[in-house]
């Protein structure tokens, strides 16, 4: 099986440290629930959603670069997934300096055939070129994330799709831990 991952909020929790973020950048005026349910539908909404300023962008920007890659955790059970695919690939917003450290400090670097980031210059989600780019290079089976957005384009391209801790979104695959994959999609 060819997985194409998500980055973050599927393959890592990183939702915490950025909700962390927001909320020092904003203080009290948000609770960190509602920081929290703007980012699940992207970082960019986020920023819109709480119409935040070039100069609190750019201190995001600086506190962003500041976050070690150990508060970007993996999710439980997901490294036992990678290391059943026969190939996995990834498709994030993210840059690849930021994707790199990451995968590096938890030695992950090997279990990817691929990965694009925001740096090779793909329109963003939830256009198909990145994905239709990794699916002709790589034959992906099932591509796994936690939004819609990271969903849309695998349908479009006729790709099987597995949503990761959130019910609400149309999946051909449901999963709320990864310790559930091999019931729930390998046995199917």
């Amino acid at each position: 099986m060819n997985i194409l991952w998500d980055f973050d909020g599927t393959l890592f929790d990183t939702y915490p440290a950025y909700t962390k973020m927001f909320k020092q950048v904003l203080g009290d005026q948000v609770n960190s629930e509602k920081i929290y349910e703007q980012l699940k539908i992207s970082f960019s909404h986020a920023i819109r959603f709480f119409n935040l300023t070039e100069k609190q962008i750019e201190e995001m920007d600086q506190l962003k670069n500041n976050i070690h890659p150990s508060e970007m955790i993996p999710f439980e059970g997901v490294e036992e997934v990678l290391q059943f695919a026969n190939k996995n690939v990834i498709m994030t917003h993210k840059d690849r300096k930021g994707v790199m450290g990451i995968l590096d400090h938890y030695g992950w670097v090997n279990y990817f055939a691929d990965i694009v980031t925001s740096d090779h210059g793909f329109p963003r989600k939830p256009h198909t070129a990145a994905y239709d780019y990794l699916h002709q290079n790589h034959h992906i089976d099932l591509a796994i994330g936690d939004r819609e957005l990271d969903l849309i384009p695998a349908k479009d391209l006729g790709i099987q799709t597995c949503i990761f801790q959130n019910e609400q979104i149309n999946a051909d695959y449901y999963l709320s831990n990864y310790h559930d994959f091999f019931k729930v999609v390998v046995e199917k």
